[in-house]
């Protein structure tokens, strides 16, 4: 087989010219033979102005870079699309797979042996991930890294937990337009990805422990020194991983994925995880459904203390010792024969690795956890018989066993223009459900924690059931119930659901039901008309192909 710049060449039906070909273009660009004997490794880089959790990207691919070329190998740095939360229409779900696509293919196309996959902000890690176990080739992961917390009025800050905390004041009342304008200045402090433990900070750890990463990798600061360091490390052992053939397909293994749920399951991390590791599993043709998850979810405490389930950021769990010392505290909880992208059994890394100190209180152990077992839960019933997810530990536990009226919201456009109209006459009992905003409907936005309305909020009313079959933000709070499967708009039951309808959510009991007739809701399936689909591009493309939110929202044909 074909290595370094011969991998991949253009098709001219001339083996040796479409070589002297490359080796003429590489020329120009200052590459000589002794550069284009060596060992090939595709650097991605998701650089972007739009993408600010990137910031210091540039200095990563340097960084990587020069570890490349200390091992010996000759760095390639290539673009792929940059997706940020903040600044993508209508959400970056949407386009992850178009993400995964783009990566997988450029991987496929260009000459390399190894890649090292620069992501960061939320969906571009997944689908890094997904195309790396397509691709095959060896692959090695690294991160931006979260942001350091700033500082209002000396209260620590950190996005975007924070951002929801006192948006929720606002809304309330309770701070003036001036003071929201004060924080909104200090909550994003430096580059870097969200420092609570949302999808972005879970999906690093998550990607650490499936062993994609180098150790320590998950939780350094964007713009620390020890971020660059480890960079330097990616790009050496990259190299050696070209010689060692170690691919995905050696370290992705379902007990690499039990692993990764497990310490999900310990941070207390993002719903949104449970959809990339479905995809992730799906792409390494590993069966996995919902029910391990709450397999794992029902043995596995929490251990970490960080927003939103606990108080802290992930800078603190960088401090405490980051993913390796969290994995230390679950020793005996995994299974210690994985080998990650280090070429070490997992159970020989932890060799080394002390167990949590006293000195600090952010990684619990076993036995002295942060809270019990069930951080997220999956559930079942009349109103998602594919099932449906809920952050546990972020909600409140006097409405884990809740039943009320629904008041419907048919998109999110509508919750916005009506959720804060007294007219509804909503009440702290009623069900927030917001329908059509699933995968094929929308893209599966992360609309699912309904804003309270406003006078409720006035009330001192901070949370509600809501549920949708839609996602929410990994640093979002409350009883959400998210990603009811199948969804609305290919005919799932929360399209059936009408004003006034009882909704019984049991968390404990993992339920979630409509308490509807069957006729009635006969007559009602009778009568429903899907929405339409996008007209052209990738939006109808996606409509037709996306797999249901219990499958992983990957393509069918992928």
């Amino acid at each position: 087989m074909a290595t370094g710049i011969n991998r991949n060449l253009a098709s001219y039906g001339d083996t040796e010219f479409s070589q002297y070909m490359r080796r003429a273009f590489l020329a120009s660009a200052g590459y000589d033979r002794e550069d284009c004997a060596r060992p090939v490794v595709g650097i991605v880089n998701t650089s972007s102005d739009y993408n600010t959790c990137h910031r210091e990207m540039p200095q990563m691919v340097e960084a990587v870079k020069r570890g490349v070329l200390e091992a010996g190998g000759l760095p390639m740095v290539f673009p792929t699309i940059s997706l940020h939360e903040i600044n993508t229409y209508p959400t970056t779900m949407l386009y992850r797979n178009l993400a995964a696509m783009d990566t997988e293919e450029m991987i496929r196309a260009q000459p390399m042996d190894a890649v090292v996959l620069l992501g960061g902000c939320d969906k571009t890690v997944p689908a890094q991930v997904m195309a790396a176990i397509s691709a095959n080739i060896p692959a090695i992961c690294e991160v931006a890294g979260p942001m350091i917390t700033g500082y209002w009025r000396g209260q620590r800050l950190g996005a975007c937990t924070d951002c929801r905390r006192y948006w929720a004041r606002y809304r309330a009342g309770e701070l003036n337009k001036r003071e929201i304008q004060e924080v909104e200045e200090s909550l994003c402090f430096t580059g870097g990805t969200c420092m609570v433990m949302g999808t972005a900070s879970t999906m690093a750890c998550v990607v650490e422990a499936l062993g994609l990463m180098l150790p320590g990798g998950a939780t350094a600061p964007h713009a620390s020194g020890q971020r660059l360091k480890h960079c330097v490390a990616t790009g050496r052992r990259a190299v050696e991983m070209i010689r060692e053939e170690l691919r995905p397909s050696d370290i992705v293994t379902p007990e690499a994925i039990t692993n990764a749920i497990t310490v999900l399951m310990a941070l207390s991390g993002s719903t949104n995880a449970i959809v990339h590791l479905l995809a992730i599993a799906r792409r390494a043709g590993i069966s996995l459904t919902l029910d391990d998850f709450d397999t794992v979810a029902r043995r596995v405490p929490v251990l970490v203390d960080c927003k939103p389930a606990g108080a802290g950021y992930t800078e603190d769990l960088h401090h405490a010792g980051g993913v390796p010392v969290l994995l230390k505290a679950l020793e005996s909880l995994l299974n210690l024969d994985t080998v990650g992208v280090s070429g070490l059994p997992l159970g020989n890394l932890l060799a080394d690795v002390e167990s949590p100190g006293d000195w600090q209180t952010t990684i619990r152990t076993l036995d002295a956890p942060l809270s019990g077992p069930g951080a997220l839960a999956v559930l079942r019933g009349s109103l998602a018989p594919d099932g449906a997810v809920i952050k546990a530990a972020a909600a409140s536990s006097a409405l884990c066993r809740h039943c009320g009226p629904a008041v419907v919201f048919d998109s999110p456009e509508d919750v916005a223009l009506r959720i804060d109209d007294p007219t509804l006459g909503i009440t702290p009992d009623h069900v927030l459900v917001l329908r059509n905003a699933g995968p094929v409907a929308a893209g599966m936005p992360e609309a699912g924690a309904l804003p309270i309305p406003k006078y409720l909020a006035a009330r001192g009313v901070r949370d509600m059931v809501r549920v949708s079959d839609c996602r929410m933000s990994g640093t979002a709070y409350g009883t959400v119930v998210l990603h009811c499967s199948p969804e609305a708009a290919v005919g799932g039951p929360l399209g059936l659901v009408r004003d006034g309808d009882m909704i019984a959510l049991d968390v404990e009991q993992r339920r979630i039901d409509l308490l509807v007739d069957a006729a009635e809701l006969a007559r009602r399936r009778a009568a429903f008309t899907p929405p339409a689909l996008p007209q052209r591009g990738w939006r109808r493309l996606y409509a037709q192909h996306v797999q249901q939110a219990h499958l992983g929202c990957d393509m069918d044909f992928l």
